[in-house]
């Protein structure tokens, strides 16, 4: 039987927040380029937000290496009011790689919790199929079609509930149209022009 694996991080949830991204959980630490969320250097989630905020793929790669900049994710999230976490806080690997598809999950997370620390969030993205699936799942809401939203209650509270495409290059979409969706969304939320 697998190990069970503990979520490696804190989640992120700048208190003027006005979005919770979710996950399914980090790839194993082999593949990490910095110690932060999306830490694998073959997703793309960086290089999709410099595109929708930047109109720049590398604007959070460090040039000329295979890692993108700790410090420079950290400061756009806080300052865009993105909280980042994962839907599962502990998994089982049924095999040692990055793929949803062989992650079993352990202990779900109680958005909950994470939610009542961002008071001004009122917007909830799921970034693959298994963290949609973990919320469909755990509260019984009608699952959204990639790049829309669907109503979400929890804890009384309503939520927009947007499922994106994946950052994964395993996901069948290039770059370009995956940022697209993604500026679709955050306009719809206020947070672009």
């Amino acid at each position: 039987m697998a190990e069970v694996e503990l979520h490696p991080l804190k989640p992120f949830l700048p208190p003027s927040a006005k979005v919770l991204m979710l996950g399914s959980f980090p790839p194993p630490r082999a593949r990490w380029s910095m110690d932060f969320f999306y830490p694998n250097f073959q997703n793309d989630m960086w290089r999709i937000l410099g595109l929708v905020f930047f109109a720049d793929k590398n604007r959070f790669v460090i040039a000329n290496e295979r890692r993108f900049d700790y410090e420079a994710v950290v400061r756009f999230c806080t300052e865009k009011g993105i909280a980042i976490f994962d839907t599962a806080s502990a998994v089982q690997r049924l095999k040692d790689n990055a793929s949803d598809k062989f992650l079993e999950i352990v202990e779900p997370t109680d958005l909950s919790v994470l939610l009542s620390q961002i008071p001004d969030n009122q917007t909830i993205v799921t970034t693959g199929e298994k963290a949609t699936d973990a919320i469909v799942n755990r509260y019984g809401c009608t699952k959204p079609q990639v790049g829309t939203f669907s109503p979400l209650s929890i804890g009384g509270r309503g939520y927009r509930f947007y499922r994106m495409p994946s950052s994964s290059r395993a996901y069948p979409l290039a770059l370009e149209k995956k940022a697209y969706a993604y500026r679709a969304m955050f306009k719809a939320i206020g947070m672009l022009p």
